[in-house]
């Protein structure tokens, strides 16, 4: 059975930082680019950030560039992302999800190429 697990989420005040770390069972990251997603109430889920599995290359949304980090560590089957400067339209539940192939496609940040979600760990800024 495959399950992916975000966690790190919680309550912090504008300006502040959380990290968010996402592992799984049943699915290993190794040679599959891997993807945050987070989802507002109200609107779609949509990505903030992919890694690709080579060279660990990076992209983000405009919304986070330069405030968000994500990295990941395949021997330990993990993904962080790492949130500073967090403002109050970042409050969202944030998920992790792997990729369909290696890279950060020109789609990575449509949720209808993924199929395997968590639960997501809930983030919430206040202003």
């Amino acid at each position: 059975q495959t399950q992916l697990m975000e966690s790190g989420g919680g309550l912090v005040q504008s300006g502040g930082s959380l990290r968010l770390s996402c592992t799984a069972a049943g699915m290993r990251f190794e040679g599959y680019a891997m993807v945050w997603f987070r989802q507002a109430p109200g609107k779609a889920r949509l990505g903030v950030s992919c890694i690709s599995t080579h060279n660990g290359y990076t992209v983000y949304v405009d919304s986070v560039k330069g405030r968000f980090t994500t990295s990941r560590d395949d021997a330990k089957n993990t993904l962080t992302l790492q949130m500073t400067s967090l403002k109050p339209e970042d409050t969202a539940m944030y998920y992790c999800a792997r990729a369909p192939v290696s890279f950060c496609s020109g789609t990575w940040f449509h949720e209808a190429d993924y199929t395997n979600w968590g639960q997501g760990t809930q983030v919430t800024v206040s202003s």
